[in-house]
C-alpha cells in the first residue's frame, strides 16, 4: 500500500470530520437566528467565495478543517449575535458540533463493519496452550489438539469458538469434539468467567500451527527453535498453512536469511535463520502441524448487525477510555495524540490490517473530537454548554462577562500548551523511529 495514498486519505478524512463538526454549529445557529458572517471550508488564505444572503461561503487554501464566523459572538446587546440568544438555544448550538461528530463516527464505524473482511478459516482451531487448572485443562485438552465442534456447531475460525462460549450460560456444561494424533474424541467442560477478559472462557490460547519436531543440526535447531513453538510470520508475511509458508519462502534463495516471528511460551520472539531446501513436510528443519483446509476467506456482517456493532462500539467508549487510563499514566506520548500522531497511527493500521481501516480510524477520530469537545474546558464546546446550562438554570441571569473572558483566556492558553506538547511528542516519535506497535 502506497503510504502517500494513505496520508492523503487521512487528510481528506480529517477535513471531513472537522468540517462536519462546524457544519453542525452552522446549521443550528442559522436555525436559531444567529447572523453568520462566513462559513468557510479550509483555513485562509481564501481561494474563492460566494455570498448568499448575509453569509459568505468560502473555500480556503489549507484543507485542515472549517470555521463559522458569527457577528459579536460574546456580546448579548447586539441583535443576531450568539450571545443574544436564549440559554437553551446556545446550549443546542454548542452541542450540535460534537453530536455531528458522534453521528459521523456511527456512520463510518458501521460502514467499516459492513465491509467484507479477509479472515482465516479452516477445519477447526488449534490449541497452542492450556492454562493450568482451567476448564480445558481439567477436561484433558492438550496443546496441538484441534477443536472441531462446540455444542454441535462446526468451528471454522477463532471467533466462532469465542462467540459460542460467550453466549453459553454460566455453570452449564458444553460439549466439544477435538482432533488429536490418535483420532477424534469428545469431551465436556464448564466455562468459567474470566475477570481479565470480562467474559466466559475455557482457558486456552489458540494458534495457526505448532512445531512438532526439529531436525538435529538444522538451522532451526541451531537457532533454538523447539517443539511447542508456533510460527506467526515469515519475512513479515503471516502464515496459516504449509502452502502459505512455502509461498512466503518462494522468493528467498537457499542460504539467504529468513526472518521468523514466533510464539514461544506465550511471548512473541524473533529469530533469523538461513533458508534450507524444503523436503516434504520438513520446512527448514521443522515439521509443523497445521489446521486442515486453512485458507483466507471473505466475510461481511449484515447491514443491521453492522449498525448494531457500530452503535455498541460508541456506547462502550467510556469503558474503553477508563481502561486506557493506566496507559495514559504509563506513556502519555502514546495515549494522547494530535493530528500528526493520528496520521501515523492510521498509516500503521492500514499497513497491518488493510486500507479499509482508514474508515475505522476516521470513525475513531470523529468520535474522539466529539467527546473531547464535550469537556467543559474553555474554549471547547463543553464550556459553552456549561455556561448556557448554568444561565438557563438561573433563568437567563448572565454570568460575569469579565470572569468568562478570564476563564476563556486561561483555558485557551492551557489547550494551546497541551497541543504544542502533544505535537512535539508526535514529531519526536516519528523522528526517533517510534511507533504504536500495530
Amino acid at each position: 500500500m502506497n503510504i502517500g495514498i494513505v496520508i492523503v486519505s487521512f487528510i481528506v478524512a480529517l477535513f471531513v470530520v472537522v468540517s462536519l463538526h462546524e457544519l453542525g454549529h452552522f446549521l443550528t445557529a442559522k436555525h436559531a437566528g444567529v447572523k453568520i458572517e462566513e462559513f468557510g471550508l479550509g483555513i485562509p488564505p481564501r481561494v474563492l467565495a460566494v455570498k448568499r444572503g448575509e453569509t459568505v461561503y468560502s473555500l480556503n487554501a489549507i484543507p485542515v478543517g472549517a470555521f463559522v464566523k458569527s457577528i459579536a459572538e460574546d456580546d448579548p446587546s447586539i441583535p443576531g449575535s450568539l450571545a443574544s440568544k436564549s440559554a437553551w438555544k446556545r446550549f443546542t448550538i454548542y452541542a450540535a458540533g460534537p453530536l455531528a461528530n458522534i453521528l459521523l463516527a456511527f456512520v463510518l464505524l458501521s460502514a467499516f463493519f459492513a465491509l467484507p473482511v479477509a479472515v482465516i478459516v479452516g477445519d477447526g482451531v488449534m490449541v497452542y496452550s492450556v492454562a493450568e487448572g482451567s476448564p480445558a485443562g481439567t477436561a484433558g485438552l492438550e496443546p496441538g489438539n484441534v477443536i472441531l465442534e462446540v455444542e454441535g456447531e462446526r468451528i471454522r475460525k477463532w471467533a466462532d469458538i469465542q462467540q459460542i462460549i460467550s453466549s453459553s450460560r454460566g455453570g452449564e456444561e458444553i460439549a466439544l469434539v477435538v482432533q488429536e494424533d490418535e483420532g477424534q474424541r469428545e469431551l465436556s467442560l464448564i466455562p468459567e468467567f474470566n475477570p481479565d477478559l470480562g467474559r466466559l472462557a475455557i482457558g486456552v490460547t489458540l494458534c495457526r500451527n505448532l512445531v512438532k519436531q526439529i531436525e538435529q543440526g538444522s538451522a532451526a535447531d541451531e537457532a533454538g527453535i523447539s517443539p511447542g513453538d508456533s510460527i506467526l510470520s515469515v519475512n513479515e508475511q503471516g502464515v496459516y498453512s504449509l502452502e502459505s509458508m512455502c509461498s512466503a519462502l518462494d522468493s528467498i534463495e537457499d542460504g539467504e536469511r529468513v526472518r521468523l516471528v514466533l510464539l514461544r511460551r506465550g511471548a512473541i520472539t524473533e529469530s533469523s535463520i538461513p533458508k534450507e531446501p524444503i523436503s516434504g513436510r520438513q520446512v527448514m528443519g521443522m515439521e509443523l502441524s497445521w489446521v486442515d483446509g486453512a485458507h483466507v476467506g471473505q466475510e461481511r456482517l449484515a447491514i443491521w448487525k453492522a449498525l448494531y456493532v457500530g452503535g455498541s462500539y460508541i456506547i462502550r467508549v467510556p469503558e474503553l477510555i477508563a481502561a486506557s487510563v493506566p496507559l495514559m499514566k504509563e506513556d502519555p506520548s502514546r495515549a494522547l495524540v494530535g493530528p500528526i500522531g493520528a496520521g501515523q497511527l492510521t498509516v500503521e493500521a492500514v499497513k497491518s490490517f488493510g486500507f479499509s481501516n482508514v474508515l475505522f480510524m476516521a470513525g475513531l477520530i470523529s468520535l474522539g473530537i466529539g467527546l473531547f469537545n464535550f469537556l467543559p474546558v474553555p474554549p471547547l464546546d463543553g464550556a459553552g454548554m456549561l455556561v448556557a446550562l448554568v444561565e438557563g438554570i438561573r433563568r437567563g441571569k448572565r454570568l460575569s462577562r469579565r470572569a468568562l473572558r478570564s476563564a476563556y483566556t486561561i483555558g485557551t492558553a492551557l489547550l494551546v500548551t497541551l497541543m504544542v506538547l502533544i505535537t512535539y511528542n508526535d514529531i519526536l516519535r516519528i523522528v526517533t523511529g517510534g511507533n504504536f506497535g500495530l
